[in-house]
């Protein structure tokens, strides 16, 4: 079997070190079972360290785990803008940030990767040939 990428979203970063998130332990229960590096892309690094400056040492926190190589950032907007820019138009109607449509661009570049998330909109959220994304989120 093909081993799968697993693009994480912002909401997993900041669970996974906030004891306080609803999804902690749901979180944590899945990062023992992901191969790392997780990949992901700066916008979403950015919400993640955003969310995570209230929670105590969260951002150290964040920062070691990427020092440790738990998530690799391969993904680059200049190269990716127009398409971004795309699916961002695409979706103008639904609430996606920009991190999402870096996820969902990062997703179409790959065979069949999965989406670490807590974010109900990317069961939404299409590949460009129409085909829904694979996601790993609470409940599902």
């Amino acid at each position: 079997m093909a081993k799968t990428e697993v693009l994480i979203d912002a909401g997993p970063l900041v669970a996974f070190f906030d004891r306080r998130d609803q999804h902690h332990t749901w979180t944590k229960t899945q990062m023992a079972h992901l191969t790392t590096p997780l990949y992901t892309c700066e916008a979403v690094l950015s919400e993640a360290f955003h969310l995570l400056e209230h929670v105590p040492r969260g951002t150290q926190q964040l920062i070691r785990f990427l020092e440790r190589g738990a998530v690799a950032v391969p993904f680059s907007y200049a190269p990716n803008a127009e398409h971004i820019h795309e699916i961002m138009n695409a979706y103008a109607d639904q609430p996606m940030s920009f991190a999402d449509a870096c996820l969902v661009q990062m997703a179409e570049r790959q065979a069949a990767p999965t989406i670490f998330t807590t974010d109900s909109d990317f069961q939404v959220y299409r590949r460009a040939d129409g085909q829904p994304l694979n996601v790993l989120i609470p409940g599902v």
